[in-house]
């Protein structure tokens, strides 16, 4: 796709093409559709991750309540989106060992138990002995820094997949 395609998309195509880049979240796209044109592929992430930080509380916890838990459930049953399951492949993570796996487990329940939210990462250049420290490393925060970290997060990944729809 190219940006000049974007730019010349109506509300429902712009949200069926982009709804996907925010996790289970079309309603950023939808929101941010009202900034185009944009110049650039910046310009169109800047004004998706805009509408993010911009959200009402409520709705940034629901956006980061709909990612997947990194090597969770969802990626067992095979429930991720295609988008999760490359980047959590790419990170390793569905080579687990055991004792990994078990790590990643009791991980994802401290976290969950603290946050009220799952630990996001953008794994893109981590391997999973890498998501596993910085996992360890964040569950030690508090609920507010880790909020803000998980939107960073959240503007990364976005930002890469971006990145792999636009040929701009």
């Amino acid at each position: 796709m190219k940006l000049s395609e974007i730019n010349a998309m109506d509300r429902a195509a712009f949200v069926a093409s982009l709804g996907g880049v925010f996790e289970h979240s079309p309603w950023v796209a939808k929101r941010a559709f009202d900034a185009r044109p944009f110049a650039s592929v910046d310009a169109l992430h800047g004004a998706m991750v805009a509408t993010m930080r911009t959200a009402p509380r409520d709705g940034q916890l629901a956006l980061v309540r709909a990612h997947p838990e990194l090597a969770g459930r969802a990626m067992v049953r095979n429930e991720l989106t295609a988008d999760s399951t490359k980047e959590q492949a790419g990170a390793g993570l569905t080579q687990c060992t055991p004792d990994e796996y078990a790590r990643l487990v009791d991980l994802n329940a401290r976290y969950n138990a603290k946050f009220g939210f799952p630990f996001i990462l953008a794994v893109k250049g981590y391997d999973r002995r890498g998501v596993i420290a910085e996992f360890a490393r964040r569950v030690e925060r508090g609920v507010d820094e880790e909020f803000a970290e998980a939107l960073e997060q959240i503007a990364r990944i976005t930002r890469f997949r971006l990145d792999a729809l636009l040929q701009d």
